[in-house]
């Protein structure tokens, strides 16, 4: 049986045997049923954090989800693996919890654009990869699993009270009992069960949910004052975790699930600042790549760009032609289902964190790295830093260049 027709459990990393004639081959995209369930592996992340800024800031619904699902099309075309797109998660955070204004997310999104294309064209981001080691690295993963789980657990699977539990953990053995299942992928399943439960609960709420017409993404043209404002508020908070989580961490992830597909910062930068300079001109919400969502994607069997490809449509196709109910509908699907495909999520990159287990120092570097960006403001930069400095203080200063 191929290893990557597999669910969840498949392919452990660091364990593949790579063929070389497969290396810099042009892989091609799959379709199947395990890209389409590779495709859900991310949504508990992204829905909840797309919903909510469009409703903090009264941001256009159909611009924001065209471009999103168009991104992330974009992606799986050009990387050909599950390189999926996700909402930048600082900044959804300060956009919901502040309901900052649509101008200035724009502006922050052209800001966000502009430095990851100056870093990248410089060479800091090579010099950044080279630098920082592996097990910071991993720690950084290990820090958003940690978040992954535990926001799956405080705010999904409890959302729907003692009926809510039922199902998170019927929709969890389910997922247990089909993994590596090849004719039913567990994602589908569990979103079937999701689905399921929606009809029987709020069957009265779908009557009229969907408001169907067609709308194409609002032109918009950022102002020099809202790019400084954007900078300031937004930015700054969230380039650090980009660095870590969008950068390193998901160029490190490639090479776990990938060997054979090497990929450079550099290229990761530069699809991540063509995203966020394009995005404001049509309405889009500024957006990255990251290690969790290619986790989950893999997690449920996306093992090409397919699944990516698939997911974006989805999206784009809503932006469409459903945005006029988006909000409606999606909050009809059941949180504790998120949970579950969020649970998962952080628990793949969790067991990343093995692979430090052989070296003592590190895998304490590794833990205390994830601890403080679970844990701390501005954790991600703050271990990035700290974990960077033990790591050559206990080589006696040698600067040691890291994984790239």
């Amino acid at each position: 049986m191929r290893s990557d027709r597999q669910t969840i459990s498949a392919d452990t990393p660091n364990q593949r045997t790579i063929d070389p004639a497969s290396v810099g081959v042009k892989h091609p995209l799959r379709f199947d049923r395990h890209e389409l369930a590779g495709a859900f592996g991310d949504l508990g992340t992204d829905l909840p954090l797309i919903v909510g800024m469009i409703v903090a800031s009264g941001l256009d619904a159909a611009s924001v989800l065209v471009m999103f699902g168009a991104m992330q099309i974009l992606t799986g075309v050009v990387y050909r693996m599950p390189m999926p797109v996700q909402p930048l998660k600082a900044v959804a955070v300060l956009v919901i919890t502040q309901k900052l204004a649509p101008n200035i997310i724009y502006g922050a999104s052209l800001a966000i654009g502009v430095v990851m294309l100056v870093l990248a064209l410089t060479g800091l981001l090579q010099w950044l990869a080279r630098v920082v080691p592996k097990c910071v690295v991993r720690g950084i993963q290990f820090g958003l699993g940690v978040q992954l789980v535990s926001m799956a657990l405080k705010d999904y699977v409890r959302a729907d009270g003692g009926w809510g539990y039922a199902l998170a953990g019927g929709a969890f053995v389910l997922a247990l009992v089909l993994t590596d299942n090849r004719r039913l992928p567990a994602a589908l399943a569990v979103i079937g069960l999701g689905l399921a439960y929606a009809l029987v609960f709020h069957a009265d709420n779908f009557s009229g949910g969907a408001t169907f017409g067609f709308r194409l993404p609002q032109p918009h043209v950022p102002t020099w004052a809202d790019v400084w404002t954007g900078f300031l508020v937004l930015a700054l908070p969230q380039i650090p975790l980009s660095l870590g989580n969008s950068i390193l961490a998901t160029k490190q992830v490639a090479l776990d699930f990938f060997p054979e597909r090497p990929l450079t910062v550099r290229r990761i930068g530069l699809t991540y600042s063509f995203m966020n300079l394009l995005n404001p001109f049509l309405s889009g919400i500024p957006v990255c790549h990251g290690s969790g969502g290619m986790a989950g994607h893999y997690a449920f069997g996306g093992r090409t760009g397919g699944s990516v490809v698939i997911y974006g449509s989805c999206f784009a196709l809503a932006g469409l032609f459903l945005s006029g109910g988006f909000e409606r509908l999606s909050h009809l699907f059941p949180l504790p289902i998120l949970g579950v495909l969020l649970m998962f999520e952080g628990w793949t990159l969790l067991t990343l964190l093995r692979d430090t287990a052989g070296a003592k120092s590190e895998f304490m570097i590794a833990v205390l790295v994830g601890l403080m960006a679970y844990g701390l403001p501005y954790g991600y930069v703050a271990g990035l830093l700290i974990g960077t400095g033990l790591y050559y203080l206990t080589r006696g200063g040698t600067l040691k260049l890291g994984h790239e």
